[in-house]
């Protein structure tokens, strides 16, 4: 798994390979200076993204609920179907936005 973090009017966090339970901790490692700070708006990259388990999802989830209590917007962007469907089975869709 890669990450880059790009700053500039918002934070844009690409996300390529698999998010897993082996890469989980390295992902939040990785986001912990983003989660630390002040958090307006924020965008996953999703579109090479090619797995995520349920240890991925958290690490999202917790992203999302700490941009909610910061009062900062996170967005999933260029997810493919078949990741989109991992989050349509487990109810996440209705927790994040989409684009």
């Amino acid at each position: 798994m890669e990450i880059i973090i790009t700053n500039g009017t918002q934070t844009i966090i690409t996300v390529k390979g698999r998010l897993d339970t082996v890469n989980a901790s390295n992902f939040e490692t990785t986001i912990a200076p983003i989660i630390a700070g002040e958090m307006k708006e924020i965008v996953i990259d999703c579109k090479e993204l090619d797995y995520i388990s349920s240890s991925g999802l958290r690490q999202f989830l917790t992203l999302q609920k700490t941009s909610n209590a910061k009062q900062g917007k996170l967005t999933l962007k260029g997810m493919k179907p078949e990741i989109k469907e991992i989050f349509d089975m487990t109810g996440f869709t209705a927790l994040f936005l989409f684009e």
